[in-house]
């Protein structure tokens, strides 16, 4: 944008001259100033160059860069994630001490300004920071809480694309998140290491713009010993041995929420297939394990390409699931690699979890506050699966045993949570019901329309509540916000049409 500034006031000087021989000299003012802004270099200099001309002074105005926000403004998380700027691509390079549960290594983040910044945060949680690189000078840093502060030795313009190199070491934490009562979210090292991050558990690992808006690729260069597997979102590129060390590459080259970032490293029997179209399918199992913990898993491929036709094509170029040795009955949409504690491996839980990779991973939240737009999403894939697998009665008796519990126990609303009740049963339940009305209320063709128009217009991006409701006023031609707000927003359970 610099560089436009000078030929454009030329021109519009020019303009302005040329224009005298036809304007009334009464008209004219004895003075004229034009201001124009451009963005700062490394300098805080209010006003900059004025430059003489005919009509009088031209002032070209300099822009102060400022800090980039601690937090993107999210009403549930608002310290989550930081302004300034976005994150185009991180590289991790890390060698992971499995025995003793440390890490040591570097995250390069490749981001571009969204302001003229003097001083950009990521979210970090404990480890060390041992030194700082923007655009290979070194640069200072601090800490603040969760915030890694850092100061470039010169000023960032805005747009322009810029590099960090960070390095850290130590042994990550897990998060306290205020979504849980008790339970923690992030890394886990305790028997080889597993990481669960959602909501906000990314930053107990790697440094990182810590909020779904701002999405980013990644690749994973991951060293360990050579006796464990290791796996993480995307395609594997390489596999390099070294003495007793193995370095691992894997590349996820679609756009990812950072708390769908993920690392499995243990023992593992790794079971492949071929899913729809070629699809690699990679599963990462416990040896030894059943047929109670591998069943689940079977009917992946054909699961894939049933949501492929009801939802629109798979978004990935690779799906897989790691079974980890965990216990609690949770599971997580890991984009690419759904991650599943041993006890939480029956084929709705995988269903569920595959349903994600549109609705939550490709599609992801602009706000925590629309966390339905994810889980009711997939609850409701979930009984679509039971209608495909066994009839559109058996699905429909499904949905009828949720609204009926929805109904019995007047489940809260799910559009807006508070943040302790972000996972709460209500959010999956009633978000269903909402959909499952919506098709009640639509019809088949016109419902399943609705969920491949917003699919199509929000893949690969954002959305929020808003978004979804103006599709499927779109798409329907039907005025359904009343509709819609009452499933999501109505103290009372509404009665399905």
């Amino acid at each position: 944008m610099k560089k436009h500034i000078l030929p454009v006031l030329v021109i519009l000087t020019l303009a302005l001259l040329s224009c005298r021989a036809v304007i009334p000299a009464t008209r004219l003012l004895p003075t004229a100033t034009i201001v124009a802004t451009r963005q700062a270099p490394a300098t805080p200099t209010a006003l900059a160059t004025a430059i003489a001309s005919p009509l009088g002074t031209v002032v070209v105005a300099t822009q102060s860069p400022m800090p980039g926000a601690d937090g993107l403004g999210d009403e549930h998380y608002p310290k989550m994630g930081n302004g300034g700027y976005d994150a185009i691509h991180y590289t991790l390079e890390l060698t992971v001490d499995v025995a003793n549960n440390k890490i040591s290594g570097a995250v390069t983040l490749e981001a571009q300004a969204k302001q003229a910044l003097s001083a950009f945060n990521l979210d970090l949680h404990g480890l060390k920071v041992s030194a700082v690189t923007v655009n290979a000078a070194s640069a200072n840093f601090s800490r603040q809480d969760d915030e890694l502060i850092i100061t470039p030795p010169q000023s960032i313009l805005n747009e322009e694309k810029f590099t960090v190199v960070i390095q850290y070491s130590g042994t990550p934490q897990p998060v306290s998140d205020a979504a849980f009562a008790s339970e923690q979210v992030g890394w886990y090292g305790d028997t080889g290491v597993y990481v669960f991050s959602e909501p906000s558990g990314a930053m107990g690992w790697y440094p990182v713009n810590n909020h779904p808006l701002d999405k980013a690729t990644y690749t994973f260069r991951i060293t360990a010993p050579k006796q464990y597997q290791v796996a993480a979102n995307g395609l594997l590129k390489s596999e390099d041995i070294n003495g007793t060390m193995r370095t691992s590459v894997w590349e996820e080259s679609y756009p990812m929420a950072s708390y769908l970032a993920t690392l499995i490293i243990g023992k593992y029997k790794l079971v492949s297939e071929s899913g729809p179209n070629g699809l690699p399918i990679r599963n990462y199992f416990p040896l030894n394990a059943g047929g109670d913990i591998t069943g689940g898993f079977n009917r992946t491929s054909e699961m894939i390409s049933y949501y492929s036709q009801v939802f629109g094509p798979y978004p990935f170029d690779v799906y897989g699931a790691a079974v980890v040795p965990m216990q609690g009955g949770i599971a997580l949409e890991d984009q690419t690699l759904s991650i599943f504690s041993d006890d939480a491996t029956d084929e709705l839980t995988v269903a569920h979890e595959l349903s994600h990779q549109w609705f939550g991973d490709s599609i992801s939240l602009k706000s925590w506050k629309d966390i339905w737009l994810n889980e009711g999403f997939a609850t409701y894939a979930e009984a679509l699966w039971v209608e495909h697998t066994k009839g559109k009665a058996a699905g429909d008796e499904y949905m009828r045993g949720i609204y009926n519990d929805a109904k019995k126990h007047n489940m809260a609303a799910p559009g807006n949570p508070a943040v302790g009740n972000t996972f709460s049963g209500f959010v999956y339940e009633r978000g269903a019901c909402a959909l499952y009305a919506l098709r009640l209320k639509l019809g088949d063709e016109v419902f399943f329309k609705v969920l491949q128009d917003y699919y199509a217009r929000y893949q690969y991006s954002n959305a929020s509540t808003d978004d979804f409701i103006a599709v499927a006023e779109t798409t329907s031609g039907q005025n359904l916000k009343d509709f819609l707000n009452d499933w999501l927003f109505s103290a009372k359970v509404p009665a399905l049409p």
